[in-house]
């Protein structure tokens, strides 16, 4: 067993560990012993108990958590240091609360019910903080796999937090099995768990590979023009570029390759900065420059990303996030929008719903609302963006294309997602900004966080950036035509509209709300056992003299 100078060195090496997968060097299959220095050091803790009390156990495991958390999202900080040191000691505090919940029902419980709470605790945390008002799941364990998605093609029954348990579980196993060897120098009384893990880990990657191999591309071909135009969103997006010029280099680019065979045409997120009132869309210039360009493709439909605003009209309630006119005079929403625009009488609207919290919402909005000074300002509207309640598809004026209009945060989300396809989507549209972060491993983080979305659903997808990396994805997690950092780029490809739903997408995160049944069950018995043993502490009669 490890002694207490090996503390430290197994945090560090958890903390490495589970950093490298989120590398584009690295395998995800790193995954699969990254906990288990961290399980010595908790084993450590718990065996030592009276000389470690459960705060010692917190403050150190956040070592681990706080290594973990720099390693891997320090490029926040090329668009906002404060939001990035906020984000890597709030992300880095909540996977420590969620350890130190564990090791509490381990030292309180014991190993069975310690182990089986680190598996439905860690998974039920995790689902917590892709649905709590503050959430950033950029670090949840099955995204670890989006670089070796050949090997999780099962996620379209389970989704990321399937991945997410049967890594825990995979360490969990390789944990126990180290830990007998070195207590008893053999495992020959261990070898159901030997089995257990080989079959754990070669049935699901096996079935995956052969699901991979098997797997074509269903649905009706859409031919789809992706833009890339590459614009500085520092120095140019919002103030260093005029609105009608961006827009001439958008429609430049889609002219390059657009013919009358091309169904789509897809820009990305806040490609659209020219103060557009959603009460009189069709008026804008830029709009208006738009619909005149595609009478030359009028089987065209133009998605394009755009800050958008709404007035309420007198007697309409607003909303939380609704903002008063600088003269009184009434309030107005500020959106992150998708447009649909086509030959039609009709401009379609999507509102971007899952936002950055401190970027693009303060949480809680009817209750903060008087902190929305402190949102980081990274051009657009400044305080919190308006939203929808429903993940409405863009359809297909006349046909039966339907697209989910996904806005760059909410691509990281794989049952938000799945909500777009309940409702109809037969295809995925990705349209983002990577470019505040620069050429960091964060852009290439979120493109492949993509194809967990594709096979999710098993829904084609076109991701247009605005500064890299575009691309299209097929059904089963392959990009092609991928488009390089910081250069303007149009691409065009076919991509399929299928209308079949996978067993994820139509329960989603089912396995997760199982967790976090048991997560609370296994937490209140903890709760309950350590009021006893208080209770029994205070009862028992001292034998001072």
């Amino acid at each position: 067993m490890i002694r207490k100078k090996h503390i430290l060195p197994f945090l560090v090496l958890s903390g490495i560990l589970l950093s490298l997968p989120f590398y584009r060097q690295f395998s995800g299959i790193v995954m699969f012993i990254a906990w288990v220095p961290l399980l010595f050091v908790e084993d450590y803790l718990t065996a030592n108990k009276e000389k470690y009390r459960s705060g010692k156990g917190f403050v150190l495991t956040a070592v681990t958590f706080l290594i973990w958390n720099i390693l891997t999202i320090y490029w926040i900080k090329n668009a906002t240091v404060s939001g990035a040191i906020a984000a890597i000691i709030i992300n880095s505090f909540v996977m420590t609360v969620a350890f130190w919940l564990i090791h509490l029902t381990h030292r309180t419980l014991g190993d069975k019910f310690g182990f089986f709470g680190f598996l439905v605790i860690w998974t039920g945390y995790e689902h917590f903080y892709l649905n709590a008002e503050i959430s950033f799941p950029w670090l949840n364990l099955g995204n670890a796999f989006a670089k070796d998605y050949k090997l999780i093609q099962w996620y379209e029954y389970t989704g990321t937090l399937g991945g997410t348990l049967w890594i825990l579980m995979i360490n969990l196993l390789i944990f126990l099995l180290i830990r007998h060897y070195i207590r008893y120098r053999n495992l020959k009384s261990r070898i159901p768990e030997l089995v257990i893990l080989v079959v754990l880990i070669l049935f699901p990657v096996t079935a995956s590979l052969i699901r991979y191999h098997q797997y074509k591309d269903e649905g009706k071909p859409y031919e789809i023009v992706i833009v890339q135009p590459n614009i500085d969103p520092y120095n140019d997006k919002f103030g260093g570029l005029s609105p009608g010029r961006q827009l001439d280099i958008i429609l430049h680019l889609a002219d390059s390759l657009t013919t009358a065979s091309t169904d789509y045409i897809v820009v990305p997120e806040t490609a659209l900065n020219d103060n557009i009132w959603e009460n009189d869309i069709a008026m804008n210039r830029s709009i208006r420059r738009i619909k005149v360009y595609i009478r030359k493709y009028p089987h065209v439909k133009f998605i394009i990303g755009a800050s958008t605003f709404k007035a309420y009209p007198p007697g309409e309630e607003p909303s939380p996030t609704a903002k008063r006119f600088s003269n009184g005079s009434g309030y107005y929403d500020a959106y992150n929008t998708a447009l649909q625009i086509d030959t039609s009488s009709v401009i379609q609207i999507y509102h971007k719903s899952q936002l950055v919290v401190g970027v693009e919402k303060m949480p809680y909005p009817g209750k903060l609302k008087f902190l929305e000074n402190l949102i980081i300002n990274l051009g657009g509207a400044t305080g919190s963006y308006g939203t929808q309640p429903d993940r409405t598809p863009l359809y297909e004026p006349g046909g039966p294309g339907k697209v989910a209009a996904v806005i760059c945060y909410e691509s990281v989300f794989g049952e938000y997602v799945t909500r777009y396809i309940r409702n109809g989507a037969n295809m995925i549209f990705i349209i983002t900004n990577d470019g505040w972060w620069g050429n960091t491993p964060g852009y290439k983080q979120h493109m492949s966080y993509a194809r967990l979305r594709a096979i999710e659903t098993r829904r084609s997808i076109a991701r247009s950036a605005n500064t890299g990396i575009s691309c299209f994805i097929n059904q089963r997690g392959d990009d092609f035509q991928t488009t390089g950092w910081w250069v303007p780029a149009v691409i065009k490809g076919t991509i399929y509209a299928s209308d079949k739903m996978t067993y994820y997408s139509l329960h989603g995160d089912y396995i997760a709300r199982l967790c976090d049944f048991f997560a609370i069950i296994t937490m209140l018995y903890t709760l309950v056992r350590l009021l006893m043993d208080r209770k029994g502490n205070k009862n028992r009669p001292s034998t001072a003299s």
